[in-house]
């Protein structure tokens, strides 16, 4: 659960295409979750972050605001910045506002446009120039290693506990390529959920007011405008279940009956049984050591940690 206008370019709307249908064709049905954040998404989902009962937003705020004089004192000066999943840029623009630093460049990276947008607006007062890339992770990371000064050392940051996002296996990979980005004196700032109490899990992601709900059935909503999709909206229930032996929180879609559904731009056409889910979202949760092993197994130096041991967050700073 990372972010001008909302809608794909027309390359974009064919592999948003294309890539649902791939993902509802597996065995079990999916949807890619890098699709919730279009503009409606994206503004669902600052709404999920003001809520009681989603603490992630507010630990790693708290743990930013607190520590960001230690995060940011070893990086040589000047450096640049550059976060991947900017979101609002509320989070980049409290660790640069309270760390006193000098700025190069300010990179962000997002595929959501309305995301880079919020982001550039918030940190327009930051001393640095700042540039938007509306790709994936693996084009952004590409573009950083492409087109940096070569005596500027930069700190990539990945908040929000986006790293959950990602399998294990995809999670070592990207970490991996974070590394292969980064050059010596470079360093890595993670933001990660640790694993909780069940029912504090269970509350984050199915609020008493439903504001996830929305932000997961909007997906449908996005298919249905943007590729001539048929979804029944009423007709998807929101689940989250604690998967306990894999250390995540999955979101579900659930068939509340027997439906047909098309995609026209898919070209795809779906019977959903009653009770038939679509996973749309996994959020892997993690203990503090195995995210500094984790690190450390990509190639990375060094680890530091700051951690709210109330609310289970962590922030883990590697060096290279």
């Amino acid at each position: 659960m990372t972010r001008t206008t909302p809608s794909l370019e027309a390359t974009g709307v064919d592999l948003f295409a294309a890539e649902v249908a791939e993902y509802l064709r597996r065995t079990p049905r999916q949807l890619p979750s890098k699709y919730f954040y279009d503009a409606l998404g994206s503004t669902l989902f600052e709404a999920i972050c003001r809520l009681p009962w989603y603490r992630i937003t507010r630990a790693e705020s708290a743990l930013l605001a607190r520590h960001a004089h230690a995060i940011l004192a070893p990086i040589a000066r000047p450096f640049s910045v550059a976060e991947l999943g900017c979101g609002s840029g509320e989070k980049l623009a409290l660790l640069l506002g309270r760390g006193a630093a000098e700025y190069r460049q300010v990179e962000l990276i997002d595929i959501s446009a309305e995301a880079l947008r919020r982001a550039t607006d918030r940190l327009s007062d930051v001393p640095a120039p700042i540039r938007s890339h509306q790709v994936g992770y693996e084009e952004g990371l590409a573009r950083l290693a492409a087109g940096r000064s070569a005596a500027v050392p930069l700190l990539l940051i990945f908040l929000g506990s986006n790293i959950g996002n990602f399998d294990p296996d995809a999670a070592r990979a990207l970490l991996a390529g974070m590394r292969a980005a980064l050059r010596p004196g470079d360093w890595l700032l993670l933001g990660s959920d640790l694993v909780k109490g069940e029912r504090d899990l269970l509350l984050a992601y199915d609020d008493p007011l439903q504001v996830t709900a929305a932000f997961n059935r909007n997906l449908l909503r996005r298919i249905n405008d943007e590729l001539g999709g048929t979804f029944d909206l009423d007709g998807f229930a929101h689940r989250a279940v604690w998967n306990a032996r894999a250390s995540r929180v999955e979101m579900h879609l659930v068939s509340r009956r027997r439906q047909t559904v098309r995609i026209a731009a898919s070209a795809l056409e779906i019977v959903f049984e009653p009770a038939e889910p679509i996973w749309t979202e996994s959020s892997y949760k993690y203990e503090p050591e195995a995210l500094v092993a984790e690190g450390l197994a990509a190639g990375f130096a060094s680890a530091d940690q700051w951690i709210d041991p109330d609310a289970r967050f962590a922030l883990t700073r590697f060096t290279v």
